[in-house]
């Protein structure tokens, strides 16, 4: 049905792919539903508030009750993602991290993590700054990257299990 509305409402296809970085510095597919016109991307990578003009009508809905996420489930399946873990960054933020930030990549990526929930609006956050790339390199980056090590540091099966229900929990 989210196929069928992203075809009837905007020409292009219904998947965006992006090169992420996963586990070991591993390049992979992300797959999502597309929520932009076709090329937006190449205007930027991070998008600013739920009115960037560059979502579609429908995209604007998929994002957010975040089901633009789940062809996410086809990255786990495949083993380049898990349910919870770090959210996978694209290479060129990626490259940006300290030596103690890389240990990110020392686990398998995730659909959600204490990140996704802290920053579950992350586009009205940046949507407060000037300058949202320098906003997210500078604040939100380090922070969440500080999230990520946190759950690595506690990483157990009762914690993801904590973070699946507090995620179910923001969404609905």
């Amino acid at each position: 049905m989210i196929a069928l509305l992203i075809v009837l409402t905007s020409p292009g296809g219904v998947l965006y792919r992006q090169p992420r970085i996963g586990i070991h510095g591993k390049v992979f597919t992300l797959y999502k539903f597309r929520t932009m016109y076709s090329g937006a991307d190449k205007k930027g990578l991070l998008t600013v508030g739920m009115r960037d003009n560059r979502i579609t009508g429908v995209g604007y809905y998929l994002r957010k009750y975040k089901l633009d996420e789940l062809p996410q489930l086809f990255n786990i399946i495949r083993g380049d993602m898990s349910v919870v873990g770090p959210r996978p960054e694209v290479e060129k933020y990626v490259a940006l991290y300290n030596a103690e930030q890389r240990n990110v990549l020392s686990v398998r990526p995730g659909l959600t993590d204490l990140a996704s929930l802290e920053y579950i609006d992350e586009n009205k956050v940046l949507a407060q700054y000037t300058d949202a790339e320098k906003a997210y390199i500078e604040h939100v980056m380090p922070h969440k990257l500080a999230l990520n090590l946190e759950y690595i540091s506690k990483q157990s099966l009762l914690y993801d299990l904590q973070i699946i229900i507090r995620t179910l929990l923001k969404l609905f």
